[in-house]
């Protein structure tokens, strides 16, 4: 994998979920490439371990992507100590399994908190910042789930398939700005959402898997990959896209055979 260093030099970018996974590879990848990034979290911990690595380009900030208030504060503490926002990449979300008539209201309700409504807000938070500088880009981890349906979690499901749509819009809305908005569609990616996924869930994904062209899951380096390449100039003429990165998992209708 060809690595262009300093693709980033004197941007800012702010992750969401910044502290594991694929949020910490993000990170990790875009100060290797020259910018300056705020680690957002609800871990503090591990997202300050994150950032004390990343050395002085980087900072941690406590932020639960469903709080208006704390969006506005944490870009408000970006541009205080980085001078603005360049990119936003909204990787935050969170994930239940359970049938329709299983799942909890509280449940679903959290999950439109974190997954929806926490890039909405993160969007509109941004906005402002990006409209000062001239213009931006904004990558919104959509998943393989909001594109096609999946058994036992419509609620998820419901989530990134209104990412992907809310996507689009902020694209045609934000296009005169110079801001740039597209969404990334992982399919399964070696995370702790899936490394501490029940059994029976794990051994459906095992399944899966083996069936894919590409047979094994993910890693979160290469979904940084494709991030970074979407918020960096390589991608200048790129909005309102949706970028799958899945292995080919949804490359045919075998993928329900379990």
């Amino acid at each position: 994998m060809t690595v262009h260093l300093g693709r980033f030099d004197g941007q800012v970018a702010l992750v969401t979920g910044g502290a594991q996974g694929q949020g910490e590879a993000e990170c990790r990848r875009l100060v290797a490439e020259g910018a300056s990034v705020v680690v957002a979290d609800i871990l503090d911990d591990a997202g300050q371990a994150v950032a004390a690595d990343l050395g002085d380009a980087a900072m941690f900030l406590h932020l639960d992507v469903a709080d208006a208030e704390q969006w506005d504060q944490v870009v408000v503490a970006t541009v205080e100590r980085f001078g603005a926002v360049d990119v936003l990449v909204n990787n935050a979300g969170i994930g239940v399994v359970a049938p329709l008539d299983e799942i909890g209201l509280d449940e679903h309700r959290r999950l439109v908190d974190v997954n929806l409504n926490g890039v909405f807000l993160g969007m509109r938070a941004v906005k402002a910042a990006m409209v000062a500088k001239g213009g931006g880009a904004i990558v919104n981890i959509s998943s393989i789930d909001g594109l096609v349906g999946v058994k036992g979690m419509t609620s998820y499901a419901a989530t990134k398939f209104a990412v992907t749509g809310m996507t689009r819009s902020a694209a045609l809305e934000l296009g005169s700005a110079g801001i740039r908005v597209n969404s990334v569609h992982p399919g399964v990616i070696n995370s702790p959402m899936v490394a501490t996924a029940p059994p029976e869930i794990r051994g459906r994904l095992d399944r899966l898997m083996a069936m894919q062209p590409i047979a094994r899951m993910g890693e979160p380096d290469e979904v940084a990959a494709l991030v970074l390449f979407l918020a960096s100039s390589e991608a200048a003429y790129i909005t309102g896209a949706q970028f799958v990165i899945d292995g080919g998992h949804i490359a045919g209708p075998w993928r329900e055979a379990d």
